[in-house]
């Protein structure tokens, strides 16, 4: 019915989609004879990044409950039941409607297109969910999702030929969109409870800039015991679902270089760009966010979960082994900049992935002429 000629052959690929989802391939290639096997392809690419996003999702499933109890005055250990039901009740529905929603755009441009329903968006439908606050109303998450498949992907010909990396592109449009929904003290899920005295829901970054905006001129003590390094680097601080912890960023970064699916010299370089701009900072040392010591702008914010999981995105990023240390080493600069230098974006890993993202085809270029130059003038007549 559904193949050519069938009354639901429009549906082609929507049924092959489910099926080759659900059930292994009838046939397989035989023992003998000769053979090319290649241990990777799409899909398996694909879900080597969602396991690899997993210590993140699991990690944001606790600190939702974690986070919430402490607003509310109940302290708890990090591993405890009740962090981990709280953090699930509001985690899993952001998940779900974003790969809903992002599923039946997907499928409709299959239909429309009568193209294969493409694996890419295994990797979006978990990236949404880890980069919005848990207060995020899903209908948003619906809507940033289906904005950034379709006009983030879709429109330039679907998975491979984006331009931008589709999960900034949904958080972009949630940002420019409804600011009051993903920033602010937004970053904490009290579920209609009242907060204890004294409690602020403010990020790190946050603070910083407010030390700067009302003359202070420490910000490593404005930021106090909770936002300690320590603190900032395991991850137990308000924030984006999966983009609080530094340490399990870096579990996925293992996973994601180790099988060879993530690019080990664009998340170095990356790191190595931001800590480079801090430290130039440092020495102008204008500023109380200036003075901040370099190795905390490694784990404040989104950097580490935007270097590993969203700069690696191998369509958008620079393809070129040079041109990815170029690109990395310029997002992580950008970043610093963004956060110190505007004081009304606070972040700045999505804007500076999304302006690489850009840039990045032209960085390929000029490094292929210049190699394509050095090889002419050795070349001999």
């Amino acid at each position: 019915m559904f193949e050519k000629g069938g009354k639901l052959e429009k549906l082609y690929y929507l049924f092959e989609a489910g099926e080759t989802f659900m059930f292994s391939p009838a046939s397989t290639a035989k023992k003998t004879g000769v053979q090319i096997r290649d241990a990777i392809d799409l899909k398996r690419m694909m879900m080597t990044v969602v396991i690899a996003m997993v210590p993140c999702l699991v990690w944001g499933i606790f600190n939702v409950g974690y986070q919430h109890h402490l607003a509310v005055g109940q302290v708890t250990s990090f591993f405890s039941v009740d962090n981990l039901l709280f953090g699930a009740r509001w985690v899993i529905p952001i998940v779900l409607v974003s790969y809903i929603a992002g599923g039946v755009a997907e499928g409709i441009f299959a239909v429309i297109r009568s193209h294969p329903l493409n694996e890419g968006f295994l990797v979006t439908g978990m990236l949404i969910p880890l980069i919005v606050p848990p207060t995020i109303p899903l209908w948003q998450v619906a809507l940033a999702t289906i904005f950034g498949v379709v006009v983030g992907k879709e429109i330039f010909g679907g998975t491979g030929m984006n331009v931008l990396n589709v999960a900034m592109t949904a958080r972009a449009f949630l940002y420019f969109a409804y600011p009051s929904q993903i920033s602010g003290e937004v970053w904490t899920q009290m579920a209609g409870e009242t907060a204890v005295d004294a409690y602020s829901g403010a990020t790190a970054l946050a603070i910083a800039q407010e030390t700067v905006t009302s003359g202070g001129s420490d910000v490593v003590a404005a930021l106090g015991d909770f936002f300690s390094f320590d603190n900032m680097l395991w991850g137990y601080i308000p924030g984006s679902i999966g983009e609080t912890s530094t340490i399990m960023a870096l579990a996925g970064a293992l996973i994601l270089i180790a099988t060879g699916v993530g690019s080990w010299k664009i998340i170095v370089s990356v790191f190595a760009g931001a800590f480079a701009m801090g430290t130039i900072f440092n020495l102008a040392g204008a500023n109380a966010f200036m003075d901040l010591p370099a190795h905390y702008h490694l784990v404040i914010g989104g950097l580490a979960f935007g270097a590993v999981f969203m700069a690696t995105d191998p369509v958008s990023a620079a393809q070129t082994e040079t041109g990815k240390w170029i690109y990395g080493i310029l997002i992580g600069m950008i970043t610093v900049l963004i956060r110190v230098v505007n004081p009304a974006y606070p972040e700045g890993i999505m804007l500076a992935v999304l302006f690489m993202n850009v840039f990045a085809p032209l960085i390929d270029y000029y490094v292929v002429e210049a190699n394509k130059k050095r090889r002419l003038s050795r070349a001999t007549v």
